[in-house]
C-alpha cells in the first residue's frame, strides 16, 4: 500500500485545514448553539465552488478488468483523496464536512451504476465553479435503517412509466440538492432482488421535503424526511437502465456504493477522535506534570498513548479500504473492518477527554461536549457497527445471513 501522498493532495489537505480553522469549526459551533443547519448561501460554499472543490469528480465508466474482479486496474487517488479530505474536514467539524458542495453519497452510486448519459447529465453541472451544488442519497426509511433489504418505498410500472410512493428519513442535504438517488422496491416480498434506484430531480411533482429531522449532534447539516407521492418517472431516471437490474443487481449496486463510502465515514470518525485527542493532550500538558512519579499521572499517560494507537490503527484501516477501491479490488470486508473499528476508537478518544476534563467537559458551551454528541452518529450512519460485524462474519467465517 503506497503511503507516499502526492503533493497536489497534500496541498489540498492543507487548504482544508485552513478552511477548517477559519470556517468549519466556527460554523459548526454556531449551528450547534442555534440548532440550524449552515444555510446554502454561506460564503464558504461559494468559496469552495470557486476553488473547484465540488468538481473533483470523474464522469464515465471505469475501465474493465477483463472479467477478473481481483485484477488491479491502473489506480487513481479518488477514494484515498476522499478519505484524507474527509478526515481533515471532520477534525474541524464533521457536521460542516457533510454540508460541503458536491454530489454527496449519490455520487458513488451514479459513478458505479449510472449510464454514460446519466453521469454526463447529473454530474457535469458540478464542474461549474460559479455556484455550489449538491446531490443526495435516499435509502434509510422510518422502518428500515441498516437493514436496507427491508425498504418498502414502492416503484410500480404503469403505462411505461414508473410511479414512486413512500418516505425516506435522515436524507442528508436533500433540502438543497439538485437531485436525490432514491431506492425503492418493485415488491417488498422479493427482498434485495426487488430493489431499484432512481434519480429524482428537484421540483419533480410529488417530491417534497416535509421536515428537518432533529438530531442530538451534527446539527450543521440538514437530515431531512423525503416524501414521494405518485412521483412519475421514465426509464431515463432508472439508475443504470432496465438491463442493470437483471438478477439482484439493484442491491449489489447499493452495496458497491457503500463499499466506496464506508472508508470515508470511518476516516471522518478518526477526524473527530483526533480533535478530541489533541484537546486531551493540551489539557494534560497544561494540568499534569507527567514526569512526576505519581501513579495516577502514569495511568493517564498510558491511556492517552493507547487511544492514540487505536486512532492510528483506524486510520490505516480506512486507508487500506480506500487503496483497494482505487485499485479496483473488492473491499467489502476491509470497508467493514474500517467502519466497525474507527467509530469505537473515536468514541473512546472523546470519552477519555471528558474523563480527564471532568465536570467542565459536560457543559453545553464546551467543545468536547459537542464532540461527544457528534461522534455517536459515526457508529450508526452507513451501516451500524453491528451490521459491519455481521458482514465480516458472513464473509470470513460463513456466518449465515438472514
Amino acid at each position: 500500500m503506497n503511503l507516499n501522498v502526492p503533493e497536489k493532495i497534500t496541498s489540498m489537505t492543507r487548504m482544508i485545514s485552513w478552511l477548517g480553522k477559519e470556517y468549519f469549526r466556527p460554523l459548526g459551533m454556531e449551528a450547534d448553539r442555534t440548532g440550524n443547519p449552515v444555510p446554502p448561501d454561506s460564503e464558504l460554499y461559494f468559496k469552495l465552488a470557486e476553488m473547484g472543490f465540488q468538481s473533483r469528480i470523474k464522469i464515465g465508466k471505469k475501465p474493465k478488468t477483463d472479467g477478473d474482479d481481483n485484477k488491479p486496474r491502473k489506480a487513481g487517488w479518488g477514494a484515498r483523496t476522499g478519505v484524507m479530505i474527509g478526515e481533515e474536514a471532520s477534525y474541524w467539524d464533521r457536521g460542516v464536512a457533510v454540508t460541503l458542495p458536491g454530489p454527496g453519497l449519490g455520487g458513488p452510486a451514479l459513478q458505479k451504476m449510472g449510464t454514460q448519459e446519466q453521469q454526463e447529465k447529473y454530474l457535469t453541472p458540478f464542474l461549474d465553479t460559479s455556484q455550489p451544488r449538491w446531490g443526495a442519497f435516499g435509502m434509510t426509511e422510518p422502518g428500515a435503517g441498516s437493514d436496507v433489504a427491508r425498504i418498502v418505498t414502492r416503484c410500480e410500472q404503469k403505462d411505461g412509466r414508473w410511479i414512486l410512493n413512500g418516505e425516506k428519513a435522515f436524507c442528508s442535504n436533500s433540502d438543497r440538492a439538485d437531485w436525490i438517488v432514491i431506492w425503492a422496491t418493485v415488491d417488498p416480498t422479493q427482498g434485495r432482488a426487488g430493489h431499484r434506484a432512481f434519480i429524482v430531480e428537484k421540483g419533480t411533482p410529488g417530491l417534497s421535503i416535509p421536515r428537518h429531522e432533529p438530531k442530538m449532534g451534527l446539527k450543521a447539516y440538514a437530515s431531512c424526511s423525503v416524501l414521494l407521492e405518485n412521483v412519475e418517472l421514465g426509464d431515463e431516471h432508472l439508475l443504470g437502465g432496465p438491463e442493470y437490474y437483471e438478477g439482484r443487481e439493484g442491491f449489489k449496486g447499493a452495496m458497491k456504493a457503500f463499499d466506496a463510502t464506508r472508508p470515508l465515514v470511518a476516516a471522518m470518525a478518526i477526524g473527530i477522535g483526533r480533535a478530541a485527542w489533541d484537546h486531551t493532550r493540551q489539557v494534560v500538558a497544561e494540568n499534569y506534570d507527567l514526569s512526576r512519579p505519581i501513579p495516577r499521572y502514569a495511568k493517564i499517560r498510558a491511556k492517552v498513548v493507547e487511544v492514540k494507537r487505536r486512532l492510528d490503527a483506524g486510520k490505516l484501516l480506512s486507508w487500506r479500504a480506500a487503496w483497494m477501491a482505487d485499485h479496483g479490488i473488492p473491499n467489502t470486508v476491509e470497508a467493514s473492518y474500517a467502519k466497525a473499528y474507527c467509530p469505537t476508537a473515536a468514541i473512546e478518544a472523546v470519552s477519555l477527554c471528558l474523563d480527564i476534563i471532568g465536570d467542565a467537559g459536560i457543559r453545553n458551551d464546551q467543545f468536547v461536549e459537542k464532540l461527544y454528541r457528534d461522534v455517536k452518529a459515526m457508529d450508526i450512519v452507513e451501516g451500524t457497527g453491528q451490521i459491519q460485524r455481521r458482514v465480516i462474519a458472513r464473509r470470513r467465517f460463513g456466518y449465515p445471513g438472514q
